[in-house]
């Protein structure tokens, strides 16, 4: 627990968050503190709970300045959870006492609560250390005004379709994840386009022996049906396994305009693929013997898979020549999980040599595998759903939080360019 606050300090100490302490996920906010002595040394905290009932922390220390202020969007980090000139660096170094813990934030209807505390000790790894000069609860929240959430069910699959505030007509996007989560679809709502999301497996991988494609073509069929979507505007966005398979839906599937593939693979990865009854593309050849374990328990799986482009692979490569739709494709270079950077030149250059100029790559030196919309917990190690191992992700935290930020900007403006009406 925090120390009791001060009424007496209470009132000349404030701790701001600008422009407002409500806001979307990933929205900055401005951290200010006011009131404090000149050239005073404190320790800013902050301190969130995922679903799961975790709890995350980060706190970095800072000298105020001659006006007793200290301001995040100017002043150093002297260290702590990370050093340096860093706005929102208390929000991307939060960490769980524990060791490879992810920040499970599944559904979009609660808000991501982190509360912001500023304290008179020096001291980064004792929160009960010191009186709480100041507090602020930022309430950062995933569904925007007037965004609604209705669950749909799709034979094996529960999906969950996000509708913007208006009338229409909107851009359909169909957001693949490898286990159920909302929280990018939601966002991606806010932005105006109709958003279905669904998971891949729909249960534990392990049980899972192949993937029907069917199901994917079905909730394309849904939003192009839907009375508030352009059934000519239609995308589909997807990273590691779920960016395999959105691959492959614009690849045998006519009708979309626009794809987005995040640190996935070029071709068929995990599982067999079926479609209209029969298999279509194996999996990928696996190698569990390749794994590496690591000093603190994670392990890098990045050598496991095999290599698309060995002759014995060939029945599982994503015939991506075929597709008419854009894609953007985007590679964590640290990524510790696939090749992803050879995967994403291999479909630049089939496509290439196919005669096609449907396609923008972008390469993130440093940022590892969990390329996420900005501004959550950087994660560096966690349990792997689908081998039930814990996975090193790879990526060096800042310029991974910074890669978020460039990489969701990136997302938004293809989708607006190929799929907004301007």
């Amino acid at each position: 627990m925090f120390a009791p606050l001060s009424s007496s300090m209470l009132s000349h100490v404030h701790l701001h968050l600008l422009p407002s302490a409500s806001c979307l996920f990933d929205e900055p906010v401005h951290v200010k503190v006011t009131g404090l002595r000149s050239r005073q040394v404190v320790t800013l905290r902050a301190r969130a709970t995922n679903e799961r009932g975790v709890v995350f922390r980060s706190a970095a220390i800072y000298r105020a300045d001659g006006n007793g202020e200290v301001d995040l969007c100017r002043d150093a980090s002297l260290c702590g959870s990370y050093e340096g000139v860093e706005p929102m660096g208390l929000l991307w170094s939060m960490r769980a006492a524990a060791p490879h813990k992810y920040f499970h934030w599944s559904e979009a209807i609660s808000p991501h609560v982190v509360r912001f505390s500023v304290h008179d000790s020096v001291d980064v790894e004792d929160e009960e250390r010191g009186v709480a000069l100041a507090e602020a609860t930022n309430v950062r929240h995933l569904m925007g005004e007037g965004v609604t959430r209705v669950v749909v069910h799709l034979g094996k699959y529960t999906a969950v379709l996000f509708t913007p505030p208006g009338e229409g007509q909107f851009p359909g996007l169909l957001d693949l994840s490898t286990f159920a989560s909302e929280k990018r679809a939601s966002l991606l709502a806010n932005k105006g386009f109709m958003v279905l999301c669904m998971p891949v497996f729909y249960e534990k991988a392990a049980n899972i022996k192949y993937v029907e494609l069917d199901y994917f073509e079905e909730a394309l069929c849904l939003l192009k049906q839907h009375p508030k979507v352009d059934s000519d505007r239609l995308g589909v966005i997807g990273r590691c396994k779920a960016g395999d398979i959105g691959l492959s839906l614009v690849s045998f599937v006519p009708g979309v305009r626009a794809m987005v593939w995040i640190n996935a693979c070029s071709a068929n990865s995990a599982v067999p693929l079926h479609y209209k009854g029969r298999q279509i593309l194996s999996s990928l050849s696996m190698d569990q013997r390749k794994v590496i374990p690591t000093s603190d328990g994670a392990n890098i799986g990045k050598f496991v898979v095999g290599n698309p482009e060995d002759e014995e692979n060939q029945s599982s490569r994503i015939p991506v020549e075929k597709t008419s739709a854009h894609l953007l494709l985007l590679a964590s270079e640290d990524d510790l999980n696939f090749d992803c950077k050879a995967y994403m030149e291999s479909i630049v250059a089939r496509l290439r040599k196919a005669g096609k100029d449907n396609v923008e790559s972008v390469c993130y030196p440093r940022a590892g595998h969990l390329l996420e919309p900005p501004y959550g917990p950087y994660c560096h190690s966690c349990v792997n759903g689908f081998i039930s191992i814990i996975n090193l992700w790879g990526g060096e935290p800042r310029a991974h939080a910074h890669a978020e930020v460039l990489a969701w900007r990136k997302v938004e403006e293809f989708l607006r360019s190929r799929l907004m009406l301007m």
